[in-house]
């Protein structure tokens, strides 16, 4: 599998990485299945792994962790998040303070069973706390060797011209990379978002390139009301907006027919238009079983010709989200 730089952080990491939100109660909580994704994922070239504190409070974590613990930690890049709340009572459990940040470190770490993780990410914004004091956490997080580099998630282009200007002021450590949702159905990151990383030569590890499965065709017969994440994020997979969902029937039945003309599969065109971005360091697949993973990975991520890429502008303009609930 191809590599591709990860801002200026010095780390490489593969074009696919596994996104692990599956992991646990939220989509597979068989951790032999998860464990046995984590190894073909390793055989097969994924080098990046991404989790979150919050997933499934903690166990995707927990299961991450120990499905790599027989892997030697220079083979695989980590990266986990922090920020969102890790408990429905305690308002104290989650922002981006010093104090919640400096915790909740200690506690993925723990988790995840190593000394560092490569890339620590703020995942969301935190109004509640100036940004002088989560950038001096993040700092203070990579003199210690805690975090090699650091992330953000769904931050806005002027939330990362602000971070890295008191970066460069303070001689900070300044954000690598930024993730946020990105396929062929939501592309609102093209109009602000890929040049504000472009202008501060940061990355994208982009999320949803499937547009939580819409992009694998799987749910042009049906609404997908069967799909436990659709459950818990029903806006996300339109299932109160029968209109958007018959919209986005039609999109996706065209795009379709653009990966027919391509000789690809509907997938395949999903992954290969994010990684046609110069800025996309990587796509994150996120399946919830083995099989799922096994078919993204042979399938892989294709080259697009620009005449390709032409036909999906026609269906889906630049800088367009078909729902804004896609945004992030």
């Amino acid at each position: 599998m191809k590599t591709r730089p990860l801002g200026q952080s010095g780390i490489d990491v593969s074009e696919l990485a596994l996104g692990t939100m599956m992991f646990g109660a939220w989509g597979n909580p068989d951790h032999a299945e998860c464990a046995r994704m984590v190894a073909f994922a390793v055989d097969h070239g994924i080098t990046l792994f991404d989790t979150a504190d919050m997933y499934d409070q903690g166990q995707s974590e927990l299961i991450l962790g120990a499905a790599l613990c027989h892997v030697p930690r220079g083979a695989y890049v980590l990266a986990t998040k922090v920020g969102n709340p890790m408990s429905e009572t305690d308002p104290a459990m989650r922002g981006l303070s010093r104090r919640w940040i400096e915790q909740a470190c200690e506690d993925s770490l723990r988790r995840l069973g190593v000394e560092y993780v490569d890339l620590y990410q703020a995942h969301r914004p935190d109004p509640d706390t100036p940004l002088e004091e989560t950038v001096a956490a993040f700092d203070s997080l990579a003199e210690a060797g805690k975090v090699r580099a650091v992330g953000t998630s769904c931050f806005t282009a002027t939330q990362l011209d602000e971070w890295h200007r008191l970066a460069a002021g303070s001689n900070l450590v300044a954000p690598a990379t930024e993730q946020p949702p990105y396929s062929m159905l939501a592309r609102g990151i093209e109009t602000e978002i890929v040049p504000a990383v472009r202008r501060h030569e940061m990355s994208l590890l982009v999320w949803a390139p499937l547009n939580g499965g819409w992009l694998t065709g799987k749910y042009q017969m049906g609404s997908g009301e069967d799909h436990s994440r659709a459950q818990r994020q029903p806006d996300h997979f339109d299932l109160k907006d029968a209109e958007m969902r018959a919209h986005k029937r039609d999109l996706v039945g065209r795009l379709q027919l653009v990966a027919t003309e391509a000789g690809l599969t509907i997938t395949q065109l999903a992954l290969g238009f994010v990684l046609a971005t110069p800025a996309v360091s990587t796509a994150l697949i996120g399946p919830r079983t083995l099989t799922q993973l096994e078919d993204l990975v042979h399938g892989g991520a294709p080259m697009l010709t620009p005449d390709t890429l032409a036909a999906i502008d026609a269906v889906v303009a630049p800088g367009t989200n078909i729902n804004p609930y896609d945004a992030g």
